[in-house]
């Protein structure tokens, strides 16, 4: 072996027991440095001859290629055991679920007011959305509420700014408005068929929706849900009133283990009027009443400025609470837990 091959040798030895990028760099000085031994072999050719130093020269070159080969070879290999230890330090259990984000769901109140669509859709009503601000008249006055009616006052309704001092706008304290507008645009579409002497088909819908009063307590909120229905036609009774709500409830609870009382009460917009009560037979609420609606005979006056003739046309209006039911349905005690925004309340009805 001759000098130059174990000056290879003597290199490679050096750069595996290099055991960091640095060891081998310091390494890599003592062959191919500027004082390195490599070097210095190039600069003791100054002395030899022609012939020697392209003989020499090229054993030179062919010493310091592989000495640099050897030098890559380390560097890549210290580079991939960095990595290995790498991913060691920060490996992933893939056989691992993965976090996935949870699952969103209805809110309770949008469970009961889609239901209560279904189930009232399947019995041939519409369902019909009006304005949250809403006019005086459409409010009040359309359905016969006078303008000394405590609703009026500012301690029970919320009014917002336009509107004028005789035509005010407020929050809707019910969505009662939208059947007197749907009735209008029903009197409007069917127009041709009364004007030339056939009936005009029945009004059946359905308003459900938000509502505003000032009222917060456990089974109170200032906002609040509520669902209107109307039905009016040539030939509507109050009979027709209470064996619609009677299947609605039935259906609703999915129990004929219920009774209904129909008490009367006052409402300016039906006449005569009923508060509608349910008790049920089993269960934690059995034989208590719970009043769970309002309804009637809807007032000639108010079938007047839904641009029917009140001689011809009769019906029946009823109110609930959508709240008061999803209480009901879900045997929840304190209204304002709707409302919290409390997912550990609200995950149970996914």
């Amino acid at each position: 072996m001759n000098e130059l091959d174990a000056l290879v040798d003597s290199a490679r030895d050096a750069f595996a027991r290099a055991g960091t990028p640095a060891d081998l760099e310091n390494a890599k000085a003592q062959y191919l440095g500027k004082s390195g031994q490599i070097t210095e072999l190039m600069k003791g050719m100054g002395a030899l001859s022609v012939e020697d130093k392209k003989t020499r020269g090229a054993a030179i070159n062919q010493a310091k290629q592989s000495i640099e080969a050897a030098l890559t070879a380390r560097r890549q290999a210290l580079a991939d055991a960095e990595l290995q230890s790498q991913l060691k330090a920060e490996a992933l259990d893939v056989t691992l679920p993965g976090r996935q984000r949870g699952q969103g769901g209805l809110h309770p109140v949008s469970l009961t007011m889609e239901r209560l669509e279904a189930i009232f859709g399947s019995m041939g009503f519409e369902v019909a959305q009006g304005p949250e601000i809403e006019a005086d008249w459409f409010n009040f006055t359309a359905l016969n509420t006078p303008e000394d009616h405590p609703a009026r006052s500012m301690h029970d309704t919320f009014y917002v700014e336009g509107g004028s001092e005789r035509a005010p706008n407020l929050l809707r304290t019910h969505t009662s408005p939208v059947q007197v507008r749907h009735a209008l645009e029903h009197v409007k579409k069917h127009k041709a068929l009364t004007d030339a002497g056939q009936p005009m088909p029945e009004i059946r819908v359905i308003a459900p929706g938000r509502t505003y009063r000032v009222d917060s307590d456990a089974t109170h909120s200032p906002m609040f849900h509520q669902c209107e229905g109307l039905w009016i036609g040539e030939n509507v009774s109050f009979k027709d009133l209470k064996y619609l709500f009677t299947e609605f409830c039935r259906t609703f609870f999915e129990t004929d283990d219920l009774v209904l009382r129909f008490r009367p009460s006052f409402f300016p917009f039906t006449e005569p009027s009923a508060e509608i009560d349910i008790q049920f037979q089993q269960g934690p609420l059995a034989g208590r009443w719970l009043e769970v609606a309002g309804s009637g005979q809807v007032h000639p006056t108010v079938v007047r400025n839904m641009g029917l003739d009140p001689e011809k046309h009769i019906g029946f209006a009823f109110g609930m609470g959508l709240d008061r039911f999803t209480m009901l349905r879900y045997g929840v005690n304190d209204l304002r837990l709707f409302f919290d925004g409390d997912l550990r309340f609200l995950s149970q009805f996914r």
